[in-house]
């Protein structure tokens, strides 16, 4: 059966390409709605009055000035008396954009001397707490210098939101050719397989998403295609779930035990997705030293208070981890939590244990390390939540680098003593990777497969948790036919041991909005368009191995499914397809879209060439192909046809 699984989805590889790749090469992503300039200027009137500083104790002074030296005109914007780097022209998003919708913001500017510039975003949430984050970056060297247009959305819950430029040091900051626009809106391609259909009988897909990622339509089109798993990027993360006033509120009332957690609107926005949508949370993270901010580990919930011992940070872990799983019982009783990563990223890459430190000042230092001495809070953290966690959540101890000898050593060793103790139920694989040029990837995929190796001889499950593989810096297109390969090959890995992975999550959707976004490291670009990466992920569930590029085998594929009838015979052979029909009612033959009398690969690539090309079908094909029994004919009926003809179900077939 898994032979002819590889053959099946090897010839469902190739229609794809042969129908659909064609239009993505020629004609690009289709745009369903153009960009429109919300606003622009290029300070050639003087006009500064959208802009505004940071707040009371911002100390800028904002006015319009002359530069000859402008990147248009003469007219520009000067930020002056700037007393930290942080201070800078604001500009408000709420009163310009609307939520749910992607914008593109684009500026120039310049600085005194070398100085890293950035735009950035912050916003308030339905509690009352600001964050903020970066968007882009750029160096100036003392001449302008472009923040090219760079993308972000907005939910519902973000209030007071504003873009606004910042720079490292408090020079004079010079601003010119500020544009804020709406980005194109792209329909996602509905004509190439869901991955999430493609390895459903090996293990979950699913990606990592943020609350302003979520925000436009099309990216909800694209997980709901593509992912049956999400996992909330940062907003179920220590720093966005404790409450710090109502902690200190507790300490001051004779309680230094109590922790006071709460769901945010963000982590609310992506939960109530996941609710109406029935698709299955992957909780990330409880303990980890980064995103944990340092008053958590001191007297009295303030940075300046003294560091607390260990009795009474085990009470606030413990208090911690049963407080964020009554928050979510609370409110998404209905939503599926089947996983946890309880410890995150405790071992530096030798196998040692972080450094004793505030987080907040050195970021390579670990709070709960400098209250314990060691890393012996982790089995504490998996009793409290294997305690508190909903039933059937499986539990994990999750990092990255985690092919490195001296951290695979370190975590088989921790991980076969707390499975002794029957408190984990698996390792997450982070599994941030890089190809770099090809040939010099790191970790080459012989290194990630020999880790694997060593953490399914551990009877666990594993679950690649962060997965993304990024190509050089800002390097376009160049290197993604090696980015594809290399992700062929991971996944070729991964499905060598299908039989101890539980999921795969990417972490993130498009490339714009990745973390890593410079590197370009997902499987679909800003447009929702397939990367090659993708092809080589699809390639890799049916072992397929083209020797040319899809644009040179496109014309040969058409050639070979332009007449289905004809290649019965042939595709019959390639895929071993049943000799038993499916199951009729009446004249109906489920699935039989040629109208052959009989079900085969082809009858899937000929409703795929109707449902992308308009192809002939007759009436009868079409009440045949209509195997989901839901009164329409879709690309789902195409798959369920695929996984009849690999002995996977039966016809027809209705979810239950």
């Amino acid at each position: 059966m898994n032979h002819r699984r590889k053959r099946a989805v090897a010839a469902m590889t190739a229609a794809c390409l042969a129908v659909g790749l064609t239009g993505l090469l020629s004609a690009g992503a289709e745009v369903t709605q153009e960009a429109q300039t919300i606003y622009a200027t290029d300070f050639e009137d003087g006009d500064v009055s959208q802009f505004s500083k940071r707040g009371d104790t911002d100390t800028s002074v904002i006015t319009a000035a002359t530069d000859e030296d402008a990147p248009s005109g003469t007219g520009v914007m000067v930020v002056t008396e700037r007393s930290n780097g942080w201070n800078g022209p604001q500009f408000s998003v709420s009163d310009n954009c609307e939520p749910g919708v992607k914008y593109t913001a684009s500026v120039w500017v310049k600085t005194a001397w070398y100085n890293t510039c950035m735009l950035s975003m912050q916003y308030t949430d339905a509690a009352g707490e600001a964050h903020y984050s970066n968007l882009a970056t750029v160096v100036s060297d003392g001449g302008w210098v472009q923040i090219p247009e760079t993308g972000f959305s907005f939910s519902e819950d973000m209030q007071d939101v504003y873009i606004y430029v910042e720079c490292s040091d408090s020079v004079d900051l010079y601003v010119d050719d500020f544009s804020l626009k709406t980005a194109p809106v792209y329909a996602i391609e509905d004509d190439i397989p869901g991955l999430k259909d493609v390895f459903a009988d090996d293990f979950k897909i699913g990606g990592a998403v943020t609350a302003n990622e979520l925000a436009p339509t099309s990216t909800k089109e694209l997980i709901l295609k593509h992912y049956n798993s999400i996992t909330l990027g940062n907003e179920l993360k220590p720093e966005n779930m404790l409450d710090q006033a109502a902690c200190q509120q507790l300490a001051a009332d004779g309680d230094n035990t109590q922790v006071a957690v709460s769901l945010k609107g963000e982590a609310r926005s992506i939960l109530n997705f996941c609710r109406d949508n029935e698709i299955p949370v992957r909780g990330h993270v409880l303990v980890w030293h980064s995103q944990t901010p340092g008053w958590f580990f001191k007297e009295d919930y303030t940075k300046e208070g003294e560091w607390v011992d260990k009795e009474t940070m085990l009470a606030r872990m413990e208090n911690y981890i049963k407080g964020v799983m009554e928050a979510i019982a609370a409110d998404y009783s209905d939503v599926e939590f089947y996983a946890w990563d309880v410890v995150n990223e405790a071992w530096l890459d030798d196998g040692s244990p972080r450094k004793g430190g505030m987080y907040d000042d050195d970021p390579n230092t670990s709070g709960w390390t400098q209250v314990f001495g060691d890393n012996s809070f982790i089995p504490y953290a998996f009793e409290y939540a294997r305690k508190y966690a909903p039933e059937g959540c499986k539990l994990y101890y999750n990092d990255f680098n985690e092919y490195m000898p001296g951290k695979v050593s370190a975590i088989v060793d921790m991980a076969t003593e707390l499975k002794e103790k029957g408190l984990i139920d698996g390792i997450g694989m982070q599994s941030h990777l890089d190809v770099r040029t090809g040939s010099d990837a790191f970790p080459s995929v012989s290194v990630y497969n020999s880790a694997m190796d060593k953490y399914a001889a551990l009877g666990l499950d594993i679950q690649v948790t962060e997965l993304d593989a990024t190509v050089q810096k800002d390097s376009g297109d160049q290197y993604f036919e090696a980015q594809k390969e290399y992700y062929k090959g991971i996944m070729e890995s991964i499905l060598a041991h299908k039989e101890s992975v539980s999921a795969v999550v990417f972490w993130g959707t498009t490339d714009d909005m990745s973390w890593r976004t410079t590197q370009s490291p997902l499987l679909f670009n800003a447009d929702y368009t397939a990367k090659p990466a993708y092809y080589g992920v699809i390639e890799a569930a049916g072992n397929v191995v083209p020797s040319e590029s899809p644009e040179e085998t496109t014309e040969e594929l058409t050639e070979a499914t332009e007449e289905p009838t004809e290649t019965t015979e042939e595709l019959t052979e390639a895929t071993e397809a049943t000799e038993e029909p499916s199951e009729t009612a009446g004249d109906i033959l489920y699935g039989d879209v040629d109208g052959n009398g009989s079900v085969q690969m082809v009858d899937m690539i000929l409703l795929n060439k109707y449902l992308m090309i308009g192809a002939e079908v007759t009436e009868q094909g079409l009440r045949n192909a209509d195997v989901n029994l839901d009164g329409e004919v879709q690309q789902d009926d195409g798959l369920n046809i695929l996984r009849y003809v690999i002995d996977l179900i039966t016809l027809p077939y209705t979810q239950s």
